[in-house]
């Protein structure tokens, strides 16, 4: 970059600091300029407009003084005999307030509103110039005012007070009219200096806006517009930088694309090879299962039946010979009965251990009735298992990895409420809800808290969008390893587990499955 902008770059902490300064400086003095302008005015306009209304008082006596006249020509006036009583009324109501109101103006106050200013000591002169009418004024409305009939209007005193009030009427008029304009020649000079306040505060308010265009702004501008052609120079040679920038990163993004292509496929093979892996061992487990009841069943179980068989031979035998002798000398064996009774349950056991690792119904007739047979040989006294389905007899068998893997869940999720939970009721059900196959294990038993979900930072973005239940499975921490399998048997086949349990309300255990309703090959299982 050039010298000069590495100045200005130098000078910026400098120069916003001076501006600043001259430029809060500036506003302070225009903003007590108005606000003292401001305040000035309003108390000089608070101050005409009391003016106003005693200059209002003032005035109204001129009428009022007119009025009473008139009232006094009325109440001699023969033609107004009539309303003599009415006229007298009309006095008495307009002369009370003549004299209030005169009395408060000399003082400079008025009653509505409050109003008190200090009476100029011209108006003062004026007012004492004019008190000798007002007091003929008043001495004249006061004794007519006492009048009760018209016949009493004739009496002398009457007369006079009539030629006195007449007498005085233009005097007062014109001295009322010395007070008013006095009153607003007043108001007309504190007026002027209002006017003058502010013209001279907004002259200085415009000199301040000048001073601050030419002290402030103007400055400012010649240093922004430098500033402005350096910026486009330093703009310039950004803008080529940014060239080789977005070509670089426009590299690095096909590289990062390519990259995360290949840790995707990656992760996905790992995926898949994790669950062929299981698969497999899934597989062997239920062969070794397959073999290991079948060697159960025809050598094991072959050899107990036939030892049941002598042993049942040999029983029968002793019982003839005790039978033959007469005096019944042959003694007959105690532990033979109990050595019967263990050799019975043996082979109870053994058929029980056999259908365990892999039951028959499930080979021959499906899951359906495979589940119905758990449900009745797990019921008890005690416990209570029951068995509901939508699925009907006459539908097609579902593969063979399904049933297997719903028969495992179910048993695996059956004994582990019965060893570990308590419960009085479990409940088997099995739906199918559109093209999911829901299986459902619910038991009212003690319950346990579950492990809360947590999100690891640090997996990578491919991994969320490959298999997020897979993850989710992986973060919740089974609480023992019978829900391992389960979640393990349910990813194989690209369902979703959910276990819902609290302490003391019993345990929700739900398998969703992806499902097609097709007829399945089933070999020898």
């Amino acid at each position: 970059m050039p010298d000069s902008f590495n100045d200005n770059i130098k000078d910026a902490s400098v120069i916003p600091v001076r501006f600043t300064r001259l430029y809060m400086t500036m506003l302070i003095i225009l903003a007590v300029l108005l606000t003292i302008g401001q305040g000035l005015t309003q108390w000089r306009l608070r101050a005409v407009q009391d003016e106003m209304w005693i200059v209002r008082y003032a005035a109204l006596q001129r009428h009022q003084s007119q009025q009473i006249v008139k009232q006094a020509l009325q109440l001699s006036d023969p033609n107004e005999q009539s309303k003599f009583s009415e006229n007298v009324a009309d006095l008495r109501q307009v002369f009370p307030v003549f004299e209030r109101y005169h009395l408060l103006v000399r003082q400079g106050w008025a009653d509505n509103p409050k109003v008190v200013i200090t009476n100029p000591d011209t108006v003062n002169q004026l007012y004492e110039g004019i008190r000798p009418e007002f007091e003929a004024f008043r001495q004249s409305a006061r004794r007519l005012m006492r009048l009760k009939r018209y016949d009493e209007i004739r009496q002398p005193d009457v007369q006079a007070s009539l030629k006195l009030l007449l007498a005085n009427e233009k005097p007062f008029l014109e001295e009322m009219d010395g007070i008013v304009r006095e009153y607003n020649g007043e108001v007309r000079a504190k007026l002027t200096l209002l006017q003058s306040i502010e013209f001279y505060l907004y002259l200085f308010t415009v000199l301040s806006l000048v001073g601050m265009g030419l002290l402030i702004f103007r400055p400012a501008a010649r240093k922004l517009k430098q500033t402005f052609l350096q910026l486009i120079e330093a703009e310039s040679q950004t803008t080529a930088a940014n060239r080789k920038l977005l070509s670089a990163n426009n590299s690095l993004k096909e590289t990062r694309q390519k990259l995360f292509e290949a840790t995707k496929l990656q992760y996905q093979q790992q995926i898949d090879e994790q669950k062929l892996r299981t698969s497999y061992l899934i597989a062997g487990q239920e062969e070794e299962r397959k073999r290991l009841s079948r060697e159960l069943h025809d050598g094991l179980g072959q050899m107990l039946t036939a030892i049941k068989l002598q042993l049942e031979g040999l029983e029968a035998g002793l019982l003839k010979a005790i039978a033959a002798e007469p005096n019944g000398v042959i003694a007959y064996p105690k532990n033979l009965k109990t050595l019967k009774g263990l050799v019975t349950q043996t082979i109870q056991e053994t058929r029980t251990i056999s259908n365990n690792l892999m039951p028959t119904v499930l080979s021959d007739f499906g899951v359906l009735p495979a589940l119905k047979m758990l449900a009745e040989q797990d019921r008890s006294e005690t416990i209570d298992v029951t068995f509901e389905t939508n699925l009907t007899p006459d539908m097609p068998r579902l593969d063979k990895n399904v049933e297997i893997t719903l028969y495992r869940v179910t048993q695996e999720a059956v004994s582990n409420a019965i060893r570990h939970a308590s419960p009085s009721h479990i409940h088997i059900e099995l739906k199918e809800r559109g093209n999911v196959l829901q299986l459902l294990i619910i038991d009212d038993g003690k319950g346990f808290q579950v492990p809360r979900k947590k999100q690891s930072a640090g997996l990578m973005k491919a991994k969320h969008e490959i298999n997020d239940d897979a993850v989710e499975l992986k973060k919740m921490r089974p609480p023992s390893q019978g829900l391992h399998n389960i979640q393990e048997r349910t990813k194989l086949l690209n369902g979703r587990f959910k276990i819902n349990s609290s302490v003391g309300k019993g345990t929700k255990i739900q398998v969703t499955i992806p499902y097609q309703t097709q007829f399945a090959h089933h070999g020898i299982y």
